[in-house]
């Protein structure tokens, strides 16, 4: 009887062994063209053995996705940012011999990619927003008002910033990119991603939290975000964001931005139980146990660009 049982537990190890590989072993994130991911406010690529996107580039990679994770200003304009970003977008092209690239941005990381796809919609195949600021966030609207331009407070929080912004690019290798955080709050506020989308429009939507044009001059336009600003008690950052989280009155948020603010182009979903630095799998992947894992949605869009052809 026993040699029996093992008999059977062997001829079905050997025709598990012969079945053809699942689809996300074997080219699963194979996309057409490279994936550039684009870091957010006081962001940076790598900094010792931390990853801003902890864990996500190494998940596409293995299964086939050309990944690029670039560095731009830690505290900027959206203009500046996305001008840094074009010229690391030229590089990769000429590397990797590509015509075009993904972007994929998350917080200011999305106005960021939007600017680079609306000035050069010939180097861009898609755009992908997490957790964009793209119709402002009222965590800038309440710096802004607390401390407005020419005031003491101002000037503290503007020396405050921009010496955090760096030391973030020093520690990450790229020491002289410009800093300027009163421009990065003014970009993010309500009032500056108002005159950033009438210059730069594509897939914005045209209700308040509707979705936008799927695809714009050739480029298509997706978007995600959270919505839970606590999550997970060991990750040192939810207290903070649960305290940002009350600039909202209880609109729907990440905890720094309103989920309806996020919406670009075709809206996956808006309601993660994420807050906004989970998005990236962040606190060194501290997240919410019970929410889809943040890499298993990088890795399920990286497929739908590449069934998309993209």
């Amino acid at each position: 009887m026993k040699k029996h049982m093992v008999k059977k537990v062997m001829m079905l190890v050997m025709a598990l062994m012969v079945l053809p590989a699942p689809s996300w072993a074997a080219g699963y994130t194979e996309t057409k063209y490279p994936i550039v991911l684009v870091h957010g406010l006081f962001g940076f690529d790598k900094i010792g053995p931390v990853d801003y996107w902890y864990g996500i580039p190494s998940a596409l990679r293995s299964d086939g996705a050309k990944v690029y994770v670039t560095q731009v200003s830690a505290a900027n304009s959206s203009e500046v940012r996305g001008e840094q970003l074009l010229t690391q977008v030229k590089q990769i092209l000429a590397v990797t011999g590509a015509a075009k690239v993904n972007l994929i941005g998350h917080s200011h990381g999305g106005p960021t990619i939007r600017y680079v796809a609306s000035v050069r919609p010939d180097l861009v195949a898609s755009v992908t927003s997490v957790g964009g600021v793209n119709r402002g966030s009222k965590v800038a609207d309440v710096l802004l008002g607390v401390a407005p331009a020419g005031s003491i407070p101002n000037a503290v929080l503007v020396s405050i910033t921009n010496g955090l912004g760096q030391i973030i690019s020093f520690l990450s290798g790229s020491p002289t990119i410009p800093q300027n955080s009163l421009a990065a709050v003014n970009s993010l506020s309500t009032a500056g991603t108002l005159k950033f989308n009438a210059k730069y429009p594509e897939g914005v939507p045209t209700t308040a939290c509707g979705e936008g044009a799927y695809t714009a001059r050739g480029v298509a336009y997706y978007s995600w975000s959270g919505a839970k600003p606590y999550t997970n008690i060991l990750d040192i950052l939810d207290p903070a964001l649960a305290l940002t989280s009350l600039a909202f009155g209880g609109e729907k948020n990440d905890g720094l931005v309103a989920s309806c603010a996020t919406h670009l182009g075709k809206v996956i979903r808006d309601d993660y139980a994420m807050n906004h630095v989970d998005e990236v799998n962040q606190t060194i992947g501290l997240v919410n146990i019970f929410e889809t894992n943040p890499v298993t949605l990088y890795r399920q869009h990286a497929n739908r660009l590449k069934n998309q052809g993209l």
